[in-house]
């Protein structure tokens, strides 16, 4: 990756986690919420692999969890674990494949939902399963799935767009 790379990288995070905290936390839909920053970070990660996808899910967790007031580091901490799977999964089985994003959306967001109701009960907060991993986990999921392909979409326009593709290797026997 290129400098040019991370200033778009960079800039694809600070946008998406702008607009979670803005508009996307406060539509409520069937009591959950699409995750935006969740789905540029998936983006991200399938596209660029799994060190760029950590270190984006985790400097865009830490600006939400610094603009919402949060926790700090629950929300930079899920996210670079996230950025990292989604990574790895694009680099190893997914590489080319249609279905990779759907399938990141589908596991990713469930992971992740599931790794913040544990750090959350780790600290001491107090959370409701039934709300957590129910309630809002089977809306969000739903939200994230129809967001999932604009939001893939444009993160892999922003990134391929004047990148240079890597030559092919072909193995000769």
């Amino acid at each position: 990756m290129n400098l040019g790379d991370h200033g778009i990288v960079g800039g694809i995070v600070f946008v998406a986690a702008l607009l979670q905290a803005t508009i996307f936390a406060s539509l409520d839909v069937l009591g959950g919420t699409p995750d935006v920053l969740l789905l540029a970070l998936l983006g991200i990660a399938l596209l660029r692999g799994a060190i760029t996808g950590a270190v984006a899910g985790f400097s865009g967790g830490l600006l939400l969890d610094v603009i919402t007031l949060d926790t700090l580091g629950v929300t930079a901490l899920v996210l670079a674990l996230a950025g990292y799977w989604a990574g790895r999964y694009g680099e190893t089985t997914g590489r080319g494949r249609a279905h990779a994003p759907i399938l990141a959306v589908i596991v990713v967001t469930i992971l992740a939902a599931l790794f913040g109701f544990v750090l959350h009960f780790l600290l001491g907060e107090e959370v409701s399963v039934r709300r957590a991993l129910v309630e809002a986990l089977v809306a969000g999921l739903g939200l994230n799935l129809i967001f999932g392909g604009p939001v893939f979409a444009l993160c892999r326009s922003l990134l391929e767009r004047g990148a240079k593709r890597p030559a092919e290797v072909r193995l000769l026997g």
